[in-house]
């Protein structure tokens, strides 16, 4: 029995069309699905970081609590926006008592900015220019307002914009604790799940690069973000303590520059140099030594962190946390940092992988 040449070709014309129907119906879902999801995607990712670096201590909490699997999450959850709110609070509350402090001095006919004291006749050479604008800014603020004002407008507008994003990545701090409760909650089935989804994606090397994946999590929170934060917590500390102006804007400083493996060098040697001049000695020689402590302590803590695992380039950290900066503003600044090392770590697996 011969086949009609001209029938085949109909039924090959008709299983495309459906299979190009069939696609198009499954790309306008997905399409639709991830519209909806745009607003929070970056939460959403950011909750699933947060979930994975804690299960470990989810794990240990539920053999503290005898088998107990919702204390755990609701006390997780308790203390991590304890850790984001209580700062939070702190940060606003100096921007607050610096601007009233402004205010109340200016009114006051003091000057707003006090002037260098008997220390810094003995500052080197090159440091005398700066000495010079601050006597000068201390004299005439506002005629050095006017001198550098294009300055002070790009800085302004900077910090302006900064301290939005800040505000904005803190609320999405929050919700994103919150959701990451809940994948606690449900963590067995999402392991399956997302055991399922790397095997569909890379095969039967599906499950040693979800390994990578959740390894590689927990080794940037824990020996990059977390010894970021407590630089940051330890230098606002400091801050508070020894009375420095605008403790709070100046520990979230911190915070940043430590997160993108710079350090808080840049923001604690100046404020160090600033106390001696406006403060006792005894205050400026204690903050100093505590902040000298602060910097030195990454390298103790990194090695103890991480552990045996495989180091991560410093540039591939630093490179993910102000991309994601620039992409996605202060929430980004943790996530890029994360999702970049993952890239990076997922290369280099597949790379290592046999044909």
């Amino acid at each position: 029995m011969e086949t009609n040449p001209e029938h085949s070709k109909e039924n090959k014309l008709e299983k495309i069309i459906d299979i190009i129907i069939r696609l198009g119906m499954l790309f306008l879902i997905f399409f639709w699905c991830f519209s909806i999801l745009k607003p929070f995607i970056l939460v959403l990712i950011w909750a699933i970081v947060i979930a994975v670096a804690l299960y470990p201590i989810y794990l240990s909490s539920i053999k503290l609590f005898r088998g107990r699997t919702k204390t755990p999450v609701v006390l997780i959850t308790i203390l991590l926006l304890s850790l984001i709110i209580v700062p939070s609070f702190l940060v606003t509350e100096s921007l607050y008592e610096g601007i009233r402090y402004l205010t109340d001095t200016y009114q006051s006919g003091k000057p707003i900015i006090p002037p260098p004291n008997e220390v810094t006749a003995n500052w080197p050479s090159f440091a005398q220019p700066i000495v010079e604008i601050w006597q000068h800014a201390s004299d005439n603020l506002q005629e050095t307002v006017i001198q550098y004002a294009d300055q002070i407008t790009v800085v302004g507008t900077w910090i302006l914009g900064a301290l939005a994003e800040i505000g904005k990545g803190i609320l999405q701090f929050n919700v994103s604790i919150i959701i990451a409760g809940f994948l606690l909650a449900f963590s067995e089935d999402l392991k399956v799940i997302s055991s399922k989804i790397f095997v569909k994606l890379a095969g039967e090397r599906g499950d040693h690069f979800a390994s990578i994946t959740v390894t590689t999590i927990q080794n940037v929170v824990k020996g990059f973000l977390g010894v970021a934060a407590i630089q940051a917590v330890m230098a606002g500390i400091g801050f508070f303590v020894a009375g420095v102006p605008f403790a709070g804007l100046w520990s979230v400083a911190c915070l940043v520059l430590a997160v993108i493996q710079i350090g808080i060098g840049p923001i604690a040697i100046p404020i160090a140099i600033y106390m001696f001049s406006v403060s006792d000695t005894t205050t400026a020689i204690l903050l100093s030594i505590w902040l000298l402590v602060t910097l030195l302590i990454d390298n103790v803590l990194k090695p103890i962190l991480l552990g045996k695992n495989a180091p991560v380039p410093m540039l591939v950290v630093f490179l993910g946390a102000i991309g994601g900066f620039m992409l996605s503003g202060f929430l980004g600044l943790f996530l890029g940092a994360v999702v970049l090392t993952i890239g990076y770590k997922l290369c280099l697996a597949w790379l290592e992988t046999e044909n």
